[in-house]
């Protein structure tokens, strides 16, 4: 990306201003009565996504006024045009460019009775098209099943001068729902699960996700006659709960040639991952521990290695960044070793406390540790938790916090974040709501959370929306007022999971349900947001039975507990949930009820 900005500049002045300038007299006629009234125009040599993108717009417009849109790649400028792509705005504008722009920044702009759609390559284009489909249509694509699209014969468009660059290089918003393609570029997303083929723009691309130590030294093939190029614990050699030897010249020219190989067979990759395992178990040889020890942190021995990784596969892969994770023993960064230009850092905040910003004390050390990367490392992302995945489907309130550390990320110079979801199945609570919210935020971190929520739930639930939104705030209040950290493994026996709260909630929900009315589909959504509260009494049920009898307070279900297993699995199976956590399949359920 050519886009950078400093990070001690203030946030507001990352995200380009909507700038309002009067250009046109008289407002862009789009279609009149349903009659369109302008053609789409696309150049000849115009890039796939920017064809995509003038397909899309003919297509949207059509569902919004019922008017036919010619896509042409000339027109004279007796009717308003729709100029999709920098080709296309030299029609309007001969001087037009999109300089500053990087890959992904766009502009909005009426010339006349003309309006420019256009970005740089490869997807600006995209994102123009979408950002005057969002902000002046009123479109919305809240799931990859569920939309708004305005109905409006008559549109017109009055003066737009919209210039944006999104601060964050890379948007991943990784929830199940949010993979598909079309709903990933419609919002904005560009991250490695993301199903964005060369029409809908690409993405950031990578080779070897996460912890990829074995995948790029597999112990099976190399530990037998190279012990020495894994990690000495407690003066033995081991692959057990263990790392690399990362001061071991021999295995880093081997990792070395294994990368390079992997790279060639995978021309797409912009970025490659060589970083720690799924546990600890770093290396203690003297060689390792001193460097560590030079550098106060365990980080220190990983990012010389990955520096010198970078350097060695920089010449024939130029473009290609490095990415390594400062992830539980590495989060603290080096006191002197720096990342080169073409690394990529990925901080990782699983030990934060998921109710409560980064702002909040009990966040100290993991915000102390993102500010000290952020000082050094010129491409820090974030690795982020926004699930509980040791119960997917159970009530997790931490909405409240999306927003203020997406911003938090932004304003201190982070350049990707990768928000991690439910992403194994449908069904997860609230799981549309959060991808969706999500994506707004990390394309425009300046965007107010509880307006998107309020927005989301107002579009998603219609006339349900009420009593889900009072329900959520219950939630979030519970949490609050239990005092206790909110981690993305949270039990179902939570001090905010009482039964008081449990109780209140299942009473909104049924009215939620009731709202709904003769709506099927509405009744659907509304009824997978009550799988939640059937989870925790299921899982609890015996106790959750007790404590209500003992104190007197009306039992909300049914009596039977059979009985709400069935109609709990009868609303998942609706909904194709196959996971109810990241290690257990919907039927795992059934062995509680029996």
């Amino acid at each position: 990306m050519s886009f950078r900005v400093a990070a001690r500049v203030v946030f507001c002045s990352i995200v380009a201003a909507r700038l309002g300038v009067a250009r046109a007299e008289e407002p862009v006629t789009i279609a009149d009565a349903g009659v369109s009234r302008a053609v789409v125009v696309v150049a000849g040599d115009a890039t796939e996504p920017e064809r995509h993108a003038a397909a899309e717009l003919a297509a949207v417009l059509h569902q919004v006024t019922g008017g036919e849109f010619a896509v042409v790649s000339e027109a004279d400028s007796t009717a308003s045009r729709l100029l999709v792509g920098a080709g296309a705005a030299k029609l309007a504008d001969p001087g037009f460019t999109t300089e500053g722009l990087g890959e992904e920044g766009l502009l909005v702009r009426t010339v006349g009775k003309d309006l420019i759609l256009a970005g740089g390559r490869p997807r600006g284009t995209l994102y123009a098209v979408y950002t005057f489909l969002d902000e002046q249509v009123g479109c919305r694509w809240w799931s990859s099943k569920v939309s708004t699209i305005p109905k409006q014969a008559t549109l017109k468009v009055g003066s737009v001068n919209t210039r944006y660059v999104p601060p964050l290089e890379y948007r991943e918003s990784f929830w199940f729902d949010a993979f598909d393609g079309d709903w990933a570029v419609r919002n904005r997303c560009n991250g490695h699960t993301d199903r964005l083929d060369a029409p809908r723009g690409g993405k950031h691309t990578y080779e070897g996700f996460v912890h990829t130590f074995y995948v790029l030294i597999p112990p099976d093939k190399y530990f037998k006659e190279h012990p020495e190029w894994f990690s000495e614990i407690n003066g033995q050699r081991t692959v057990q709960g263990a790392q690399l030897c990362l001061t071991n010249e021999d295995m880093r020219r081997e990792l070395v040639k294994n990368l390079k190989e992997r790279l060639r067979a995978n021309p797409a990759a912009t970025i490659a991952s060589v970083s720690q395992n799924d546990c600890g178990g770093n290396c203690q040889c003297s060689r390792c521990a001193a460097i560590d020890k030079e550098e106060g942190s365990p980080a220190g021995s990983l990012l010389r290695f990955v520096n010198a990784v970078a350097a060695d596969v920089e010449a024939e892969f130029p473009h290609v960044a490095i990415d390594t994770l400062a992830y539980q023993y590495t989060r603290k960064p080096p006191a002197q070793v720096r990342p080169r230009p073409n690394v990529i850092v990925r901080l990782c905040s699983i030990e934060c406390s998921f109710s409560k910003p980064l702002a909040d004390e009990r966040n100290k050390a993991f915000r102390d540790d993102l500010l000290g990367w952020s000082k050094i490392c010129n491409r820090l992302y974030i690795w982020d938790y926004t699930t509980n995945f040791a119960h997917y489907i159970l009530p997790h309130p931490n909405l409240r916090v999306l927003g203020p550390n997406v911003r938090f990320f932004a304003e201190h110079g982070v350049k990707g974040v990768f928000e991690q979801g439910a992403y194994q199945s449908y069904g997860s609570e609230m799981a549309e709501l959060r991808g969706w919210v999500l994506a707004k935020l990390l394309w425009d971190p300046s965007r107010d959370p509880q307006k998107l929520i309020d927005e989301f739930v107002s579009g998603y639930y219609g006339p349900a929306a009420e009593p889900i939104r009072a329900y959520l705030q219950l939630t979030h209040d519970a949490v609050d007022a239990s005092g206790d950290p909110l981690g993305c493994y949270s039990p179902p026996d939570a001090k905010f999971l009482s039964l008081k709260t449990l109780t209140e909630g299942w009473r909104l929900l049924q009215a939620a349900e009731t709202a709904a009315g003769e709506d099927q589909a509405l009744r659907q959504r509304v009824q997978v947001v009550q799988l939640p509260l059937m989870y925790a009494f299921l899982v609890r049920w015996d106790a959750l039975r007790s404590e209500a009898k003992a104190g007197g307070v009306a039992w909300p279900l049914e009596d039977n507990k059979r009985a709400v297993y069935d109609r709990f699995m009868a609303i998942a199976q609706a909904e194709n949930i196959t996971m109810v956590s990241e290690g257990r399949p919907l039927d795992w359920l059934k062995k509680v009820v029996e």
